[in-house]
């Protein structure tokens, strides 16, 4: 079985014996490059390189491998023509003079150098073992490159780990010294990068919540959630509680990102056609209306009916860590349908905070609330690319909706929608762009007076950039992160804390039992259900790359409701007793769902890991 290489790691390591090396065996620093000869960066790159290795010394040996630029037959052609060397010396004193020769690689420093080699400039003219070889180690080193994901060139790995910085000789000197502050971005991207990271972090808030909440600092950490602060101008105030700042302020960070998710399904994503939208819609909404119906069959009436929207959510960043771990066990296509249905079931859960669960109405503030979201309408369609004036309007749209009686995170979905996108940049003219402007730049290094690039420079660069990405991207790039690794677990922290005590569930038998039912039964029943009706109806058409148990077990790990469920809970049961037992009820749905999903995909055949599904199923399979 062929294995993969992890994302941002070398394919091999670095053969001496066979490798184009510089330095020691047994250097203590390994620096590979993937370059070409007629790549303007890699030349530029050569200097910085040569710079570091001096500083350096023997700590570090340097290889070179062949990326050649794939529009450029004189690339192929030099890279060739550089394997025809017969010593390492030569092979370097080849390489030294194709990069270096002219600013840019011309067919007379082809020439110059077959002209020392003793060897015809093109290689295509002979016929040889020895061009035969050269053109075998040229499409090794390209397949190398390939396996160990290089977009581009240079690209430089360092110990095996791909480098993402800087390519000046200071930075580079820094990485491979493995300076603290290099080692704790690489772990921190590491860790990022890690897909079950997310869920890491919010079950290590959960436990810490837990085990603060039942130590001799309990009564201290519940308190400290109470403590209130805010603004006040004059005679005027307004102050929250912390959990409240947290709950109704942090998350709406949250909100604003899920809403840009959704914007971005809707628009490129998995949910922008018809075909490949309806069975993650339909399973959604199955899984919405199932478990909310069960709940309300197991509570018919009451003080806790109330809570019927507690079991329709799930938590998007427990599933997709616990797929994560599974790795190839789990096809793509029930990543992307899971992935998908999450969203559907944001938006479902969003609806129903926003409908059913705000507080009294103020058409005043709320009237108010619908003059920013025109204004934002405006912003949008005059073509306003700049997120200042968004993310002020989202404050006052923060400001307006909370004290409309609406619940505040709405705003992060109202302001997501009209956060712009933009047309696919050009980026072959804005590169060419800023290739002229920073060459430009270049020549003026080393002048009296000049510390880094001019002003008006920095900004053209600044406005290429603006180009690149959109703000809805760009936002959501940014924002992501904060709310995957400082929200959600910070939420988590001022929620999940519950009282051990047998005591916390007597009398509340019949809430947990509708909880747990709707998590853990109904979602996956939902789920499932309304994705072979889909399907049945014609409606939607499931992939072949993944079984119906495989479905069935995605469906169980949506019952993982968690952060959503914890959060509807908190609105719908304002006694803290009532709300402790909903924790409880969730936290235990959550891990048998848990259990229940990995058990039916870990558990997955070789027939279905290689999506060769049964047709005796009844149900259309692609």
């Amino acid at each position: 079985m062929k294995l993969m290489i992890p994302p941002g790691r070398l394919d091999r390591a670095v053969d001496h014996k066979t490798e184009h090396v510089l330095g020691l065996a047994d250097a203590e620093i390994s620096l590979v490059e993937y370059g070409s000869y007629a790549c303007p960066h890699c030349r530029a790159a050569n200097e910085r390189i040569a710079q570091a290795r001096d500083q350096l010394g023997d700590r570090v040996c340097y290889a070179f491998r062949h990326r050649p630029l794939t529009d450029n037959s004189l690339s192929f052609r030099a890279a060739e023509l550089a394997e025809l060397a017969q010593t390492p010396e030569t092979f370097w004193s080849a390489h030294i003079k194709l990069m270096t020769r002219s600013m840019q690689l011309t067919e007379d420093d082809l020439s110059a150098v077959a002209a020392d080699l003793g060897v015809h400039a093109n290689p295509t003219l002979r016929d040889s073992d020895a061009v035969r070889r050269a053109k075998a180690r040229v499409e090794s080193d390209i397949a190398s490159a390939r396996a160990s994901g290089v977009r581009f060139t240079p690209t430089f790995y360092i110990n095996r780990r791909r480098y993402d910085g800087p390519w000046d000789e200071s930075s580079l000197v820094d990485a491979m010294l493995g300076t603290l502050g290099h080692r704790v971005r690489t772990a921190a991207l590491d860790f990022a990068s890690w897909g079950p990271s997310a869920g890491i972090m919010l079950v290590v808030a959960t436990v810490a919540a837990i085990v603060l909440t039942n130590s001799p600092i309990g009564p201290a950490f519940e308190a400290l959630w109470r403590w209130e602060f805010g603004v006040s101008l004059g005679s005027a105030a307004f102050r929250m509680s912390i959990l409240h700042w947290v709950n109704d302020g942090l998350l709406t960070l949250f909100f604003l990102v899920v809403g840009l998710e959704v914007k971005r399904e809707m628009t490129v994503g998995h949910l922008a056609s018809r075909r490949s939208a309806a069975l993650p819609i339909a399973a959604a909404l199955g899984g919405m209306v199932v478990p909310a119906c069960l709940y309300s069959l197991v509570l018919p009436a009451g003080p806790w009916s109330y809570g019927w929207g507690v079991p329709m959510a799930t938590d998007t960043a427990f599933a997709i860590a616990l797929i994560a771990v599974m790795g190839s066990r789990v096809p793509v296509e029930l990543r992307i349908f899971l992935t998908a249905a999450a969203i559907v079931d944001d938006i479902g859960a969003i609806v129903v905070v926003a409908v059913f669960y705000s507080g009294k109405i103020h058409l005043a503030y709320l009237a108010a609330a619908a003059m920013v979201v025109v204004a934002l309408v405006l912003l949008s369609r005059s073509g306003v690319y700049h997120l200042s004036p968004y993310i002020l309007m989202g404050a006052a749209l923060w400001a307006f909706v909370y004290a409309g009686g609406l619940h505040a995170t709405l705003a992060g979905v109202l302001l997501a929608l009209f956060i712009p996108t933009r047309p696919p940049a050009n980026l072959a003219a804005l590169m060419t762009q800023a290739s002229t402007i920073i060459a430009s730049e270049a020549r003026h290094e080393g002048e009296v007076l000049r510390r880094g690039p001019s002003t008006p420079a920095l900004q053209a660069l600044d406005a290429i950039y603006d180009r690149i990405e959109s703000p809805a991207d760009r936002l959501l790039r940014h924002a992501g992160a904060r709310s995957s690794y400082a929200v959600l677990p910070i939420f988590a922290l001022a929620n999940a804390g519950v009282t051990i005590n047998p005591g916390v569930l007597a009398g509340h038998g019949r809430l947990t039992a509708a909880i747990v039912a709707g998590l853990a039964i109904g979602k996956p029943l939902g789920v499932f259900l309304a994705a072979a009706a889909a399907v049945r109806t014609g409606i939607a058409v499931k992939p072949a790359e993944y079984t119906w148990r495989q479905l069935g077990g995605a469906g169980a790990l949506a019952g993982i409701g968690f952060t959503m469920s914890l959060f509807i809970a908190g609105q719908a049961f304002p006694s803290a007793t009532d709300f402790s037992a909903a924790k409880i009820a969730v936290f235990a749905a959550s891990g048998l769902s848990a259990v229940v999903g990995t058990g039916l995909l870990w558990g997955a055949s070789r027939q279905e890991l290689i999506g060769d599904v049964p047709q005796s199923s009844g149900m259309k399979s692609s």
